[in-house]
């Protein structure tokens, strides 16, 4: 198992693992189209946020991806996607402790997850606490979990 920076070529293979991933859990077509865009990465967005890709018997099993909004001096966990085969082998966890890391050496004391529903018990496992809902920016009316992690 490997973890290394994204490489900007690599945008739209990790825009692809991202859709397979959250299709995951069962979201109809319909759903599905209309979360592209926000699935989708570009290599401008791998070359300004802290991208990584977990890599493993030579291919790419999931990444994640940091973003730091400016504005609010806050951090984000931007994306954090498996490839379907490789959920609950370990993979997630890896990249979790990797995300941690990266925090750690940059002196990132909270991150904040704008988490699926699905995902929730995951970050919930890694220490993540629940502390409000934030409104979907691709289905008005539809709440998702918000949570953060505290960085020790």
């Amino acid at each position: 198992m490997n973890i290394r920076r994204a490489k900007g070529q690599e945008a739209s293979e990790l825009s692809e693992l991202a859709y397979r991933s959250k299709a995951y859990w069962g979201y109809s077509d319909e759903f599905m189209e209309a979360c592209r865009n926000d699935l989708t990465l570009s290599p401008a967005y791998i070359k300004k946020h802290e991208v990584y890709v977990l890599e493993d018997e030579g291919s790419i099993k999931g990444f994640m991806s940091l973003e730091k909004d400016a504005e609010q001096e806050q951090w984000l966990l931007g994306f954090l996607f498996m490839e379907p085969e490789a959920v609950g082998k370990g993979y997630g966890k890896a990249l979790w402790q990797h995300m941690v890391e990266v925090a750690q050496k940059q002196e990132i004391s909270v991150i904040t997850i704008h988490s699926d529903p699905y995902a929730e018990p995951f970050y919930l496992s890694r220490g993540a606490k629940r502390v409000g809902e934030i409104v979907s920016t691709v289905f008005p009316g539809r709440v998702l979990p918000l949570l953060e992690v505290e960085i020790g």
